[in-house]
């Protein structure tokens, strides 16, 4: 019988396990509020293209501020940084509260709230990612962080949506954003509990624009995590934003109501989570490069087939393949650039990982519901998926190189032999 004590390693470390207790809590008051969202706006409008234009203003800021809030990551103390954006988030959602509940909300308002949560997700995200590295001390055991931080995202992502879409039915959208905006109350107190051990001596740095400069020339000129980043650049204008269009396929194509729309979306999150815990119990980062284009290519058919479908059932059977799909390439594709990077460039890079992540996803979100109001939301869904495989094609064609540069990271921190030693070892025997 196989041991799988190893997969929970990274909850070893207290700071971790704060955050995870935290998160736990908060996440599930996040996808409540995304449901949520978009079931106001659908319901407010009834149109695809403003569904794409809320998301788009929620969205923008991420990818115009990101490569800033990189070097700001860099600079300042990151857990001060995501305490910041934890109380501010929490405001933005108790706004949105109090606007539903007293019926005095319109799309204008939505809009400009999106907009103000994502100038706060620009600064997060890349916060976010790069203090992992402090939570868990030991290097070995970030990679199972990450794995877990997604399992935890996607259990989340599992109950979040079915809580939404039964709390819309029996009331309105207004108690999923108040739910969520209490619920950012735990991370705040687990962040300020973590015990982080900051610099003795003051850090210096050079110019802002210096600092965005020498981010720019590092994630451009490394191969590796260049190829990563463009392939999920990629699948997030084309792939991603069908999220954005869920609500038309629960009430046009199912002829459904919002209970659909959570079912849906749960499906998504059982996939992912799935993935999640998949990755949870590996012990290496070895062999994950390979596992992008393959984890690429089931989402684009999980995305294809699920535009064909007309029947509930199979069309959340689906969105587990989907959900599997974009969960395995993102879990892949962060520990892999998580373990590449040099710590003075942790924030930098992984604001660039945000942009291509969730920056790129305005565009695509607008582009999703400009599609689906010219072709249908089916339609466009097919033609997402069929970009993703072409993207998978692609990343696979640059796999050998890719591999070749991060073969010299990988020697010197001990994940694979080296390469002289192995050749001089068969010499002898």
């Amino acid at each position: 019988m196989r041991n799988y004590s190893h997969a929970w390693r990274a909850l070893r470390h207290r700071n971790f396990r704060l955050f995870f207790g935290g998160q736990s809590i908060s996440l599930i008051g996040t996808w409540m509020t995304r449901i949520a969202t978009s079931w106001l706006v659908y319901r407010l409008t009834k149109s695809a293209l403003l569904l794409g234009t809320v998301s788009f203003a929620g969205q923008i800021p991420t990818f115009l501020l990101a490569p800033l809030a990189g070097v700001v990551a860099d600079r300042m103390d990151r857990r001060k940084l995501l305490v910041w954006t934890q109380v501010l988030a929490m405001v933005q959602s108790l706004a949105l509260a109090a606007l539903t509940l007293t019926n005095r909300i319109t799309i204008g308002e939505v809009l400009a709230l999106s907009a103000f949560q994502g100038v706060i997700n620009a600064f997060d995200m890349p916060g976010r990612q790069s203090f992992m590295v402090q939570m868990v001390k030991e290097r070995g055991d970030l990679s199972n962080a990450i794995a877990i931080n997604s399992s935890m995202v996607n259990m989340a992502r599992l109950v979040g949506p079915s809580l939404a879409g039964l709390l819309i039915a029996a009331t309105n959208e207004g108690w999923c954003f108040l739910v969520d905006g209490v619920s950012y109350i735990a991370v705040i107190i687990s962040l300020l509990m973590m015990r982080v051990k900051h610099d003795t001596e003051p850090r210096k740095h050079a110019g802002m624009v210096e600092q965005l400069r020498e981010g720019w020339t590092y994630v451009s000129g490394f191969r590796p995590i260049r190829s990563i980043l463009s392939l999920f650049a990629v699948l997030s204008l084309m792939g991603w934003p069908f999220m954005v269009l869920m609500p038309m396929f629960a009430a046009q194509v199912l002829h459904e109501g919002p209970h659909t729309l959570g079912f849906l979306m749960g499906a998504v999150g059982v996939g992912s989570l799935v993935s999640a815990l998949t990755m949870v119990v590996r012990r290496s980062v070895r062999g994950l490069t390979k596992m992008i284009p393959i984890a690429a290519v089931a989402f684009g058919v999980g995305l294809i087939a699920f535009g064909l479908s007309k029947r509930e059932w199979l069309s959340m059977l689906l969105m587990l393949v989907t959900g599997f799909g974009m969960m395995q390439g993102l879990v892949a594709s962060n520990t892999i650039i998580q373990t590449l990077v040099d710590e003075k460039m942790r924030g930098r890079v992984m604001s660039y990982y945000t942009m291509a992540f969730v920056g790129m996803a305005p565009f695509g979100s607008l582009l999703a519901g400009v599609l689906a109001h010219w072709m249908g939301a089916p339609r466009t869904v097919i033609v997402s998926g069929a970009v993703c495989i072409v993207g998978a094609i692609w990343f696979w064609w640059k796999l050998p190189g890719i591999r070749k540069e991060m073969r010299p990271v990988y020697e010197r921190l001990g994940i694979v032999p080296q390469q002289n030693l192995v050749v001089e070892e068969s010499a002898e025997s």
